[in-house]
């Protein structure tokens, strides 16, 4: 691993689901259930708040074995079914469906068009990358599934790590497990877990994919990988500007 590193976030950053977590459910429910009425927005609210991203002051050591993540997890997937009047043993087959089918790469997943050109411009230029992403424990199968893997030299899921971002410690661990490098930048699409916890531990952040009143922002990837490029070249008192329009 090189002396420069970006710390990436995964979901909605590098790719993404369609409907994520709700719109797995129905998915499943569409093939296992035709005609089950249950509309994404029920499903939506009736898992809203129980990850454990949702609770990121919490450490949760706990849960870094893999089916003990998914338990409290298919538990919230079941429960959520029964709130639409689902009996709990069906819901509970749904549930595991719906882990089968989250952590499948080819069932849904897709990676962003200008995932792989700012990877390989920024590795052509002696970057390495590092996935830091609150995720399932599968994490490193779905990158390598999407092709991604040969680009990335670490994968770190917040189901394995035990911290979710923001934490600072979810940082912390991700740079130690990166040898400490001397460059490091985050991007994500998130501007609580993604820049204002890499920012709180000393890391520059561009938020990418939407607004938000950031220090710095980018449209896509490839912006990103601009600015990133660009800011080997500013002094300590360089403004440091977002390089992409509204």
């Amino acid at each position: 691993m090189t002396d420069r590193v970006v710390l990436w976030d995964f979901d909605g950053t590098l790719a993404w689901r369609p409907g994520l977590w709700g719109g797995c459910v129905v998915e499943v429910l569409d093939e296992l259930e035709p005609g089950h009425g249950v509309a994404i927005e029920s499903v939506r609210d009736a898992l809203r708040g129980g990850f454990p991203w949702n609770t990121p002051d919490i450490p949760h050591p706990h849960l870094s074995d893999a089916d003990a993540w998914w338990e409290p997890i298919l538990d919230l997937i079941a429960t959520a079914l029964q709130r639409v009047d689902m009996a709990r043993s069906q819901a509970d087959d749904v549930a595991c469906a719906v882990r089968q089918r989250f952590i499948d790469p080819s069932r849904g997943w897709q990676v962003f068009e200008d995932t792989l050109p700012a990877l390989l411009r920024l590795s052509h230029a002696g970057w390495s990358h590092v996935i830091l992403s609150n995720h399932v424990p599968e994490l490193p199968d779905l990158v390598n599934g999407l092709g991604l893997a040969p680009h990335v030299e670490r994968v770190i899921t917040s189901a394995c790590s035990s911290y979710e971002k923001p934490h600072p410690e979810a940082f912390r661990a991700a740079l130690r497990i990166c040898g400490n490098p001397g460059t490091v930048w985050m991007v994500g699409d998130n501007p609580i877990a993604d820049i204002e916890g890499a920012e709180a531990v000393g890391l520059p952040a561009i938020l990418v994919r939407r607004a938000g009143n950031v220090t710095h922002r980018a449209h896509g990837l490839s912006d990103a990988a601009a600015l990133i490029l660009t800011s080997l070249n500013w002094n300590a008192g360089d403004a440091m500007l977002v390089p992409s329009p509204d």
